[in-house]
């Protein structure tokens, strides 16, 4: 079994929303947004790809709806169970993170 990093606590995130998380990495790193419903936990690159851009309208803060999340810039419109394209200008969804949920923490490869 390959190492995991613990990312944070499922209780860090709360119930139909979300938290932003910096993965470190060779290339500078990345952000990553966990998002939750009840006791599933979602993760996904913190990047609209209509163009790129950041999907908190503040750093951390997300615009979340009826288990959508909306990119701030340009209001497109994610599934948050799946991070497929709803609405607006997106052509693909967001890029999912593999993540695992033991004993209550959200763990990364």
């Amino acid at each position: 079994m390959s190492p995991t990093r613990v990312l944070c606590r499922v209780e860090d995130i709360p119930d139909s929303g979300a938290l932003a998380v910096r993965i470190d990495s060779a290339t500078g790193g990345f952000e990553i947004i966990l998002l939750r419903q009840g006791d599933r936990v979602f993760g996904y690159h913190n990047e609209c790809p209509h163009q790129g851009r950041n999907l908190d309208y503040v750093p951390g803060k997300f615009l979340i709806r009826n288990g959508s999340i909306i990119c701030a810039a340009h209001g497109a419109t994610f599934a948050v169970a799946s991070g497929d394209c709803l609405a607006g200008p997106c052509r693909s969804g967001l890029l999912r993170v593999p993540l695992q949920v033991e004993d209550g923490e959200v763990r990364a490869p």
